[in-house]
Formats: C-alpha cells, sequence, structure tokens
C-alpha cells in the first residue's frame, strides 16, 4: 500500500482540524512555515490543492476536508490503540465505552465499590459515539443497548419498560388503575412515540397517543419523570435505585422491549484487569436481580 509520508499526513491532519498553519505548529511544536512545508510536499505528493491560501490564513478544499476526516479518523484509531496497550503494559487501566444514562443511573452510583475493592485499576469510561463493538470504540470493554449482538456478549441488565412516575405525580394526578386511565395523562416520550404506541395497543386501549414532550435522551426523560412532570417508559432495571429509594414508582408490571438488554461486549485477549471490570460488572448486575 502506497501512502504519503506520514510526517506530512501528521502535519496536515493538525492543520486540517484547526484550519490554520500557525495553530497547527503550536500544536506540534513547529513553525508555520514548516507545516506549510509538509503540506505543500503531501499536495505535490497527491497532485492536488488541499488548501486555499488566503491573505488572512488558509481555507480547506472539497479534497482536503475528505482527506483531513480521514486522517483524524485514522490517527485516532491509532492513538486509542496506542493507549489501550499502553494500558495492558501497564497493567493499571480499563477503558470501558458506555451510553450516558447507563453511567448516571447504574454504573456511576456503583464504581465507588469497584474502587475500593481494586484501587490500583482506574477505570476510563468514554462515550460510544455509535460504535458496535470495543474495537470499533477504542476500548476493552462496551456496554450496549438491543437485542443481542453477534460475538462475545452477555446480558447485564433488562431493558424492559414500564409505565413509570414519580409518587408526587401519583398523588397529584392519580389514581392510575387501568391502561385506559393513562390516555388522560401526561405522556411523556423518549425520542418518539412509538413506545407508548406499542404499549398501549398491547392492552387495547385504542385512539390517538397523548401527544407529550419528546425527550432525545433518556437522562432529560427520566429527569422530568423524577420531577412529576410526567409518565414515562423506563427500563425499570436501569432505575432500580430510584425504584429501591422511593423517588420512583412502577405503575403496571406488563412490560415493553422484553427481548431486549443492555450487553457488556468484550474486546478479544482482555488483560487482567479488564477481565476483573468484566467479571466485577456481572457479578453487580446479577445480584440486583431482573
Amino acid at each position: 500500500m502506497k501512502l504519503p509520508p506520514p510526517s506530512t499526513l501528521r502535519a496536515f491532519e493538525a492543520a486540517a482540524r484547526r484550519e490554520s498553519f500557525l495553530q497547527a505548529g503550536k500544536e506540534l511544536g513547529m513553525t508555520a512555515a514548516a507545516i506549510s512545508q509538509h503540506v505543500k510536499a503531501l499536495e505535490d505528493w497527491l497532485e492536488l490543492t488541499l488548501f486555499e491560501r488566503r491573505a488572512r490564513g488558509v481555507r480547506l478544499t472539497a479534497e482536503g476536508r475528505e482527506l483531513g476526516a480521514a486522517c483524524s479518523e485514522g490517527l485516532g484509531h491509532i492513538s486509542r490503540a496506542v493507549e489501550r496497550l499502553t494500558a495492558r503494559r501497564n497493567g493499571l487501566r480499563v477503558s470501558l465505552a458506555c451510553k450516558p444514562s447507563v453511567v448516571n443511573h447504574w454504573l456511576g452510583p456503583r464504581l465507588p465499590r469497584f474502587r475500593a475493592a481494586h484501587p490500583e485499576i482506574q477505570v476510563s469510561v468514554v462515550y460510544p459515539l455509535g460504535a458496535l463493538t470495543p474495537e470499533e470504540a477504542g476500548t476493552d470493554l462496551l456496554i450496549r443497548h438491543g437485542t443481542r449482538p453477534p460475538g462475545r456478549a452477555e446480558a447485564i441488565l433488562s431493558a424492559a419498560t414500564r409505565p413509570t412516575c414519580a409518587p408526587a405525580y401519583l398523588e397529584k394526578h392519580g389514581p392510575i388503575t387501568s391502561a385506559a386511565d393513562l390516555q388522560n395523562h401526561h405522556l411523556l416520550h423518549d425520542a418518539t412515540e412509538a413506545a407508548w404506541q406499542s404499549w398501549l395497543a398491547r392492552h387495547d386501549v385504542d385512539g390517538q397517543t397523548p401527544a407529550g414532550p419528546l425527550y432525545a435522551d433518556f437522562n432529560l426523560l427520566v429527569s422530568s419523570v423524577l420531577s412529576g412532570l410526567g409518565i414515562g417508559l423506563c427500563p425499570t432495571a436501569l432505575i432500580a435505585d430510584h425504584l429501591a429509594a422511593g423517588s420512583l414508582t412502577v405503575l403496571f408490571e406488563d412490560a415493553a422491549d422484553a427481548d431486549k438488554a443492555y450487553w457488556l461486549l468484550s474486546g478479544a485477549d482482555l488483560h487482567e484487569p479488564a477481565a476483573i471490570l468484566r467479571n466485577w460488572l456481572l457479578v453487580e448486575a446479577a445480584e440486583q436481580g431482573p
């Protein structure tokens, strides 16, 4: 595979990301002139113009934007791989990609116990950014939501959802004794109205689903539920701490999304600290129960 000189790609990536030779030079400890020379060498190698040179700076061409995105992605993968391999060598760090909702409502409150049991292991929690495997996320472990994924996946929490509200909402707007009663209440929706439509249809509730607010993120939805603003379809295993504390209550035990779960995926050839965290997560989930 024929590639341009690595030094030109590194200089170009920094310049493309910042769209500035001066800022790229400061980042890499080089002069703006040196960055310009590397970029010019890369343009000559490719026989393409990557930047428009202007009196007050530079601007990426369409080809420059395309190559810049590819370079940033490639160097990002390399950086994450180096971090992962270094962590394996040091044996002290574990990386886990996880959705913010799982961190906020389940993992975060439990991590102090892991730290107390294994103070020598540092856990790095990152956004999955759409990654479907630990390799895509550049991490040792990944927690993802949905039906069973391929590969080495272990269900740690059920993702079954049930109608849930704050006790204060029920006191103010209750009682709620049947599914049909929900048509007269404030239903909160996670991204779309489809989940509520499906749940109500399963209970033979006809008519239009109340058009309550749509929340792009479960953290936003559950915050509104906790505040007493309405009723949400919540994954009850994920909010078990809120239920145990009495800050949330389940209205009906019948669940939607019973075929879905939160899955723990492990990368190949886990180093010992990553295996310790994996096993600890499985024990924590098993002790919580379904």
